[in-house]
């Protein structure tokens, strides 16, 4: 059996009564730590934090073992049970389908074990969920490539009067261009987009495109580290929040749509 098990979003305490019990049922645990990191990071401290409570050893699965050598684990998933760890739900922001189809064609039993992630502890905010349109990612810019292929869904989302949940880029253990050049892999130092570079950068886009999905007094929620005990959350205009420090990662940021009363009201808490 391979068992997908979310995290949640806060500490190593956030996973579920059922997610503990598989895991301390398994033979092997891996975590994936690239699509997304728990609010306590991945340093040797909090990876022991985890093991402790979870009572196994805990292989840390970059994207280069999962894109490239996630076969081993569905091997060993057909003889013995195998939990691969996910912060937040394993199908909320970025899904592991992929994973779950290989397992399938492989004859490899799965079993999914939910829990919170960004997509639903994001109400916390005040905005009602069934008021968000489509969810954007949004990458850091680089002097060759600047993307800005999510601006129409920004543009939609802002016709139809709904909300936008903008998810920040996470870049760890990044090959850099040069190194790939050379043939050998030279790694980035781990990066974590802030709220306030992810408005500097729609804000570019929106001068460039010239159009009217938002704009600097465009009412804005900034959020960081959510679903832990510090999490931060702000709500002003675009160009207000870019003067906020938002602190450690991880980043998101919300592009407020129409509001009714009531989440007018519960903004109120969060406003500057």
């Amino acid at each position: 059996m391979l068992y997908i098990v979310g995290l949640g979003l806060g500490d190593e305490r956030d996973i579920t009564v059922r997610g503990l019990d598989a895991v301390r049922s398994c033979s092997k645990i891996y975590m994936e730590a690239y699509t997304s990191l728990l609010s306590l990071g991945l340093d040797p401290t909090a990876l022991a934090n985890l093991e402790k409570l979870y009572g196994k050893e805990i292989t840390v699965a970059d994207r280069e073992m999962v894109e490239e050598r996630v076969d081993q684990v569905l091997l060993e998933a057909a003889d013995a049970d195998i939990a691969f760890l996910v912060v937040g739900d394993p199908f909320g922001a970025t899904t592991h389908t992929d994973l779950v189809v290989r397992a399938k064609k492989m004859g490899v039993q799965v079993k999914v074990i939910h829990n919170a992630s960004v997509m639903n502890a994001i109400g916390v905010c005040g905005l009602q969920l069934y008021r968000y349109g489509e969810t954007i990612s949004i990458p850091f810019f680089t002097e060759e490539w600047r993307p800005d292929s999510f601006y129409e869904k920004i543009q939609n989302n802002s016709r139809l009067g709904l909300h936008t949940l903008c998810l920040l880029d996470i870049r760890v253990k990044e090959p850099t261009w040069e190194s790939l050049a050379r043939g050998k892999k030279v790694y980035e130092p781990p990066r974590f987009m802030t709220v306030n570079t992810a408005i500097s950068q729609l804000l570019e886009v929106e001068e460039a495109r010239g159009g009217s999905a938002y704009g600097r007094s465009t009412l804005c929620i900034g959020v960081a580290r959510l679903g832990s005990d510090d999490q931060k959350i702000v709500a002003g205009p675009m160009e207000k929040l870019l003067d906020i420090d938002f602190g450690p990662p991880l980043h998101c940021l919300i592009i407020v749509g129409e509001t009714h009363p009531l989440e007018e009201e519960m903004l109120e808490f969060y406003k500057m």
